[in-house]
């Protein structure tokens, strides 16, 4: 069970991240990250435009091995605990969403996502 809350709380970081990297809908950039609704992360990541840039499911699947831009999201809690030494995979996600460039996923180009580096922790 604490798995499956972790995994959740994960994803639910995950797709709030992702809808702050892809530019938000037009209100003003959080200064945290903390938890969230997960049925509102699901919307928001389903949503094809979000303000003015593409939303998250334009360049991320959630399939496992199907990529349309950008990695798949399939397993990203997995992965992102083991990405960087030292980070837990809550912290590797956002590191990897305010500053793509730095971690990037092998076989993905440097610049293809926009970084978010105007969202900080407050």
């Amino acid at each position: 069970m604490r798995n499956k809350t972790y995994l959740l709380v994960t994803l639910v970081l995950v797709l709030t991240l992702m809808l702050a990297a892809c530019g938000g809908g037009g209100e003003e950039p959080s200064t945290g990250t903390g938890g969230g609704d997960a049925k509102v992360g699901e919307a928001l990541y389903a949503q094809t435009v979000i303000g003015s840039q593409p939303g998250c499911i334009t360049c991320h699947s959630i399939e496992d091995g199907v990529v349309i831009v950008g990695p798949s999201m399939a397993g990203i809690a997995v992965r992102g605990a083991t990405a960087v030494d030292g980070q837990t995979a809550a912290e590797y996600i956002e590191a990897a969403i305010l500053t793509p460039d730095d971690y990037l996923v092998e076989g993905f180009a440097a610049g293809t996502m926009p970084a978010a580096s105007h969202l900080s922790r407050g």
